[in-house]
C-alpha cells in the first residue's frame, strides 16, 4: 500500500492536485474494501464514519478524479449505481463478474474465460483486442438452494 499511496499523491502532484485527507480517506476506503464492489453512496457512508466532515459532493468529486487517474474504474452491474474497483494494472483484462439476479450478490472471475476467442478474432480478424468487460447473470448457490426448498 505505500508504493500506491506515493503514486497517488505524485500523480496528484503532476495533475495539479494536493493530497487532501479526504481525498486519501476515500482511496483508503475503497482499497480497504476491494473485490465488494462499492457504490458512491456506500463509499461516502464508511468514509463519513471516520472523517464526518465529509460531503457526499466531495466523494463524488474525488471518485471521478481517482477514476480519470485509473487508480480506480467505474463499473457498472446494472443496478442502477456506479460501482469502484480498484484498477490493478498487473491484470491483462479486468476480471468477469457473476451477478445474481435474485439478490444480487455479485462474484468475480478472476480466470480470463476469454483468451481462445480473442485468439481467433486475431488470426480471423487481424484485431488485438485489448480489454474486455463480460458479466454473467443467474443465480448464486444460496438463491439457488432456497428456491429448490420452496
Amino acid at each position: 500500500m505505500p508504493q500506491k499511496e506515493f503514486n497517488f499523491k505524485e500523480q496528484l502532484k503532476e495533475r495539479g492536485y494536493k493530497l487532501t485527507h479526504q481525498r486519501q480517506a476515500v482511496l483508503d476506503v475503497v482499497l480497504n474494501h476491494e473485490g465488494q464492489h462499492l457504490s458512491t453512496e456506500e463509499i461516502y457512508e464508511l468514509v463519513k464514519a471516520t472523517n464526518p466532515e465529509i460531503g457526499l459532493a466531495t466523494v463524488y468529486r474525488t471518485l471521478l478524479l481517482l477514476d480519470r487517474m485509473e487508480l480506480v474504474y467505474k463499473i457498472d452491474l446494472d443496478d442502477g449505481c456506479n460501482r469502484y474497483e480498484i484498477n490493478r494494472h498487473n491484470e491483462d483484462h479486468r476480471h468477469h463478474h457473476l451477478i445474481c439476479t435474485k439478490c444480487g450478490m455479485v462474484e468475480e472471475v478472476q480466470e480470463d474465460l476469454l483468451d481462445s476467442l480473442e485468439e481467433q478474432i486475431l488470426k480471423k480478424n487481424n484485431f488485438v483486442v485489448k480489454d474486455h468487460r463480460v458479466k454473467f447473470y443467474g443465480y448464486c448457490k444460496n438463491c439457488l438452494e432456497a428456491m429448490e426448498q420452496a
